[in-house]
């Protein structure tokens, strides 16, 4: 068994926080390394433990979980984030993902399911809850990127299929025999067509569209 996943928890409950540590630290593959009570608390803690996955509320006094988000995504900060909270509304939702969350679960998810989505963000795919993807995408059907791919050559539609399987730029350039160079090429390319800001809204207009393996 390789490292386990390092998780940095931050929700402005110490009850919630501690459930989720009690679970987690059953887990043989996962470490949690640290805790945050407040979104700026959780931007500091992660620059400083540099986890590989954060689970994040959204709703927290002061700096809350989308500003959060934005922070780590301006700092460039590695660490995958996953969103774990009880609010459902596509408000909350929509700017979640744009800030750079790679998962949006609610607090009523099966701990199992919790596990899986841990790791399943650590490896790089994009994770919501079947709702939450029906929301997003009613939402947006008429929005974002929508219509465009046509506009897509051969290659960036077999590199946008990938980007949607959780692949890094360097496991796609070793798939289709690339240089990592002419893949991020690829990556800016579709993203300026479908008028798209990272990889996330770019896997799930993948996704959306059948594009994904």
């Amino acid at each position: 068994m390789g490292e386990p996943i390092k998780v940095l928890l931050v929700d402005d409950h110490q009850v919630v926080r501690r459930g989720l540590r009690t679970f987690l630290e059953v887990q043989d593959d996962i470490e949690v390394v640290g805790e945050a009570a407040d979104g700026a608390e959780g931007v500091a803690r992660a620059e400083e433990l540099r986890p590989d996955v954060v689970l994040m509320d959204v709703k927290m006094p002061g700096t809350d979980g989308i500003e959060a988000l934005r922070r780590l995504r301006d700092l460039d900060n590695p660490a995958r984030v996953l969103v774990v909270t009880s609010f459902t509304e596509q408000r909350t939702v929509v700017p979640a993902l744009r800030a750079g969350a790679a998962g949006y679960l609610y607090k009523d998810v099966d701990p199992d399911a919790l596990a899986g989505a841990i790791r399943s963000v650590h490896a790089g795919h994009v994770l919501l809850q079947p709702e939450v993807a029906d929301a997003l995408l009613s939402q947006e059907e008429a929005g974002t990127g929508n219509g465009r791919g046509g506009t897509l050559t051969e290659r960036e539609r077999e590199v946008l299929g990938l980007i949607a399987d959780g692949r890094s730029n360097r496991e796609i350039a070793r798939a289709l025999v690339l240089s990592e160079k002419t893949v991020k090429t690829h990556v800016s390319n579709i993203l300026m067509k479908l008028d798209l800001s990272d990889r996330t809204q770019a896997a799930l207009w993948a996704v959306r569209h059948g594009m994904a393996g």
